[in-house]
């Protein structure tokens, strides 16, 4: 897991943007732009930095790319952040 790229990604708001609407489920690119009001050209900036952080995944059908979480690494972040609190509940 490469912790820097990840927290790097997360500091982005835009990108937490894109993280709250992917959580809502699988959706193409151009449908993910219009919901949150992007150019195609910032989202794709945005997006691949969620890639190389490796927080989405991105699948191609047709003439259409889809994106999706990628619950494994945010799981593994989670767990690497709950271990820099130690004992501490």
């Amino acid at each position: 897991m490469a912790i820097n790229e990840i927290l790097a990604a997360l500091a982005d708001e835009n990108r937490r943007r894109i993280l709250q609407k992917l959580k809502e489920g699988k959706i193409s690119s151009g449908d993910l732009a219009n919901a949150l009001s992007m150019t195609p050209q910032a989202l794709s900036y945005h997006l691949s930095k969620l890639k190389k952080a490796d927080l989405i995944y991105e699948t191609k059908f047709k003439n259409f790319i889809y994106y999706e979480l990628n619950l494994s690494i945010l799981d593994e972040t989670i767990m690497w952040i709950k271990e820099l609190q130690g004992g501490q509940e």
